[in-house]
């Protein structure tokens, strides 16, 4: 059976553009939540996120190409192109037919689709871009990428709500294994900072209100917390068959090991109290990727700041860690920039790999009083100097998705 390696990656955060910034960031556990400025958000139950500013003064792509895209496909190109260069990786030296695209998201294009469908009633049908039905469609990330690069091997879009990107990984992943491609760029990308989009984030009933305090507003495992912010970005990872990566003498970030993913079938919003699903994920997980639970040294976690996501997270950790001597250290880090909803697996994902690179773990910041309910070592408010060898990575998704990512560092000796 083939390996699958991660050999480069891209970010595009409200902390950061581009790893070097983005993880100075998150390892001083700073929080970049800030008001919502773009639009008036007065009428919103939350009107605070995790925003990226000045988008353009990052990008190289022509002002003819960003008129027909979304701000969501803006940064999984940004994103796309982070991951190539630091895999040091050229396209045109490859065959396209072997290199594939697997990109997640929950909510599409709307900033395009709302100002053109808002033209549509003003102006009529002369009014709206021949673009808008390009433009807002889920897919729209991974065929601008696909059509930059000249990239035509096997590619997918997978829209699983929060559990997305970690999803699209492990298609990506699988489709490796198989011999069916050699690379694969993978991650996922969300822009919900907008109208409609926030609107249809606030009918989940779990965006934080503590709009007067917006950087103290995404506590997750608090006792006082009161939901998650919502934030946008892309994180794209560049994943290949381990023998073709040693051939080009690509640096490896780590394995990608094994991936669990689980249905709770139990309400369209809230996940399983018990986290029964949950535990079934991280067990097919650590059963794919052939070690025993006391063998993680670090689980980035979910973080979802309500009471069923975070008790039923911390229920799920220890009934599966329960014969270790000590459960790993669990940290929510988009505590510091909001949820990315698609997109937050893949940057999870990131963060935990240059937590093994840099042999430490990012904190979960504003965790003051934790729930009686969640006693687990949450690393709070500072990062924390540990070894990781190996990790978890878990998101979850409206009604009761689980995805859980196994990932082991390589040892460099």
């Amino acid at each position: 059976m083939k390996r699958v390696a991660v050999t480069g990656v891209g970010v595009v955060a409200p902390c950061g553009i581009g790893k070097e910034v983005f993880w100075n960031n998150i390892k001083q556990g700073k929080s970049f939540v800030s008001p919502i400025n773009r639009f008036d958000a007065s009428r919103y139950p939350s009107r605070i996120a995790g925003q990226i500013k000045d988008l353009n003064s990052y990008s190289n792509f022509s002002p003819r190409l960003l008129r027909k895209i979304d701000d969501f496909s803006h940064m999984s190109l940004i994103a796309a192109d982070l991951a190539l260069k630091d895999a040091n990786l050229d396209l045109s030296k490859e065959d396209p037919l072997r290199v594939g695209i697997f990109m997640g998201n929950a909510l599409g294009g709307w900033l395009y689709a709302e100002t053109e469908l808002r033209d549509l009633y003003i102006e009529g049908r002369d009014g709206v871009s021949p673009y808008l039905a390009s433009a807002w469609f889920p897919a729209a990330p991974q065929g601008q990428i696909s059509i930059y690069y000249g990239i035509k091997g096997y590619s997918k879009t997978v829209v699983a709500d929060r559990a997305s990107s970690l999803m699209a990984i492990d298609y990506a992943t699988n489709i490796i294994k198989k011999g069916k491609v050699d690379i694969a760029l993978a991650g996922g990308t969300e822009a919900p900072i907008t109208p409609y989009a926030l609107l249809c984030c606030s009918t989940y009933g779990s965006l934080s209100t503590r709009n007067e305090h917006p950087q103290c507003a995404y506590r997750p495992f608090d006792k006082s917390r009161d939901g998650f912010v919502i934030g946008e970005g892309a994180g794209i990872l560049i994943l290949e068959d381990i023998e073709h990566a040693r051939k080009r003498g690509a640096y490896i970030y780590a394995l990608i090991t094994g991936l669990g993913v689980t249905s709770d079938g139990f309400d369209r919003i809230e996940p399983d109290p018990n986290g029964t699903g949950l535990i079934r994920a991280i067990r097919l997980a650590l059963s794919e990727a052939g070690y025993p639970p006391c063998d993680i040294d670090y689980i980035c976690a979910d973080g979802a700041a309500t009471r069923w996501g975070d008790v039923s997270e911390t229920k799920a950790i220890k009934k599966v860690f329960s014969e270790c001597s000590q459960i790993p250290p669990v940290s929510a880090p988009k505590s510091m920039f909001g949820n990315l909803l698609g997109a937050s697996g893949s940057v999870d994902l990131i963060i935990t790999l240059l937590a093994m690179e840099n042999a430490l773990i990012p904190p979960t910041i504003n965790l003051r009083v934790s729930d009686p309910e969640c006693d687990l070592d949450y690393v709070p408010h500072k990062s924390r100097s540990k070894e990781v060898k190996r990790a978890l990575v878990i998101s979850r998704g409206r009604g009761g998705i689980n995805a859980v990512l196994a990932v082991e560092r390589v040892d460099r000796g």
